[in-house]
């Protein structure tokens, strides 16, 4: 049986657990105005002894009445031995969490929230929560780039600043999507426009916004397709500047390249059109249509085409115009090619032999 007193947050990601646990105790919260009627727990324990006392925190704070009456607000954040780690698998951090169930089921006026991460999703104590909890497993019920871009949209909008056409998604492909990096430039480029507010452009987030993760090589990509040759000249010699290796660059733009081959194919058999917007639907449909082609329709990599983020594919949708189906064929033919350039020559030549292929690509 569910109560609505006690709220367990989850997830794999300490920064978007941790947002979700602080929206719930600002919502909370104003049903408990008074500052001392509100409690936040630090939830990390290095040792079992730490568990312990935590959990006595905790039971303690909802069992004390308030100074004005009632009960109490509290907050376990970010909660570490609810796994299977050194301190979450002794057995004396089971059997505390065993024993806290009991107060947890009896909190009457008071509220718990509790927000753990990393967790095990097989702990009794997490099947537990799922049965008598308001329970959010964030892996589950959001994805990353939802999560993405929604804390991207609300901290724009707190700035009192907004995305241009295309601007969001070109952020998310640059620093690949990730949530709290996501948030911090966005306060950055904020910071850049000035209390006037304004408009967060493509441009700014080129000049402003380094490349991360899995956009590591993303700003050289998206020149290298654009069609503009200084950009990709330009983001070649920034590339190579900054003391990159050539081979992951070709790997990420061959696989840019099997991306715009598959939609290609879809555009010449009529069954995308490139000038529409790619909903999540219609890639579901086509996904389903053309499932028998893949050995796991499931697994996210570019030899399928409907494994891929549906906004992503929308900006790729814009590049396929510019190619046809014989040239991008011929241009996996010349990134082959590159490639035995790179092992074959010192690693000084290898700007010159990207550069070269960026030429060739514009001029077919």
């Amino acid at each position: 049986m569910q109560t609505s007193s006690l709220c367990a947050i989850i997830g794999d990601d300490d920064y978007i657990v941790r947002q979700k646990a602080r929206e719930v105790f600002d919502d909370w919260a104003k049903d408990f105005p008074d500052d001392l009627s509100r409690e936040i727990i630090d939830g990390r324990a290095d040792r079992v002894d730490d568990v312990l006392r935590i959990l006595s925190e905790a039971k303690a704070a909802t069992t004390t009445l308030s100074l004005f009456g009632g009960g109490k607000l509290v907050w376990i954040s970010e909660a570490n031995f609810i796994n299977q780690n050194k301190t979450g698998a002794a057995k004396g951090a089971k059997d505390a969490l065993e024993s806290a169930k009991e107060f947890l089921e009896k909190l009457e006026d008071s509220r718990v929230i509790l927000s753990a991460c990393p967790i095990h999703r097989g702990h009794s104590f997490v099947k537990w929560l799922q049965k008598n909890s308001d329970f959010h497993d964030l892996a589950k019920s959001e994805k990353e780039d939802v999560t993405f871009r929604r804390l991207v949209e609300e901290t724009a909008s707190e700035l009192e600043v907004k995305f241009g056409l295309g601007a969001l998604e070109y952020l998310a492909g640059k620093i690949g999507a990730h949530p709290r990096l996501g948030v911090e430039e966005t306060r950055k480029l904020a910071s850049y426009l000035g209390r006037e507010g304004g408009e967060i452009t493509e441009q700014m987030i080129i000049d402003l916004v380094p490349d991360f993760g899995e956009g590591d090589f993303f700003e050289a990509s998206e020149a290298f397709f654009s069609g503009q040759l200084d950009w990709a000249l330009d983001a070649i010699d920034r590339h190579f500047f900054q003391g990159k290796d050539a081979r992951p660059l070709l790997s990420t733009l061959q696989n840019r390249n099997r991306l715009l081959i598959q939609l290609r194919v879809l555009i010449d058999g009529g069954e995308l059109n490139p000038h529409d917007r790619m909903s999540k639907d219609l890639l579901e449909r086509l996904a389903a249509k053309h499932a028998h082609h893949f050995d796991d329709p499931t697994s996210k990599t570019t030899l399928n085409v409907f494994s891929q983020n549906p906004w992503f594919l929308g900006r790729l949708l814009g590049l396929v115009k510019k190619f046809s189906t014989r040239q991008l064929i011929d241009l996996q033919s010349n990134l082959i090619e590159a490639f035995e350039q790179v092992l074959a020559q010192p690693r000084e030549q290898h700007a010159t032999i990207f550069k070269n292929l960026v030429i060739r690509t514009h001029s077919a």
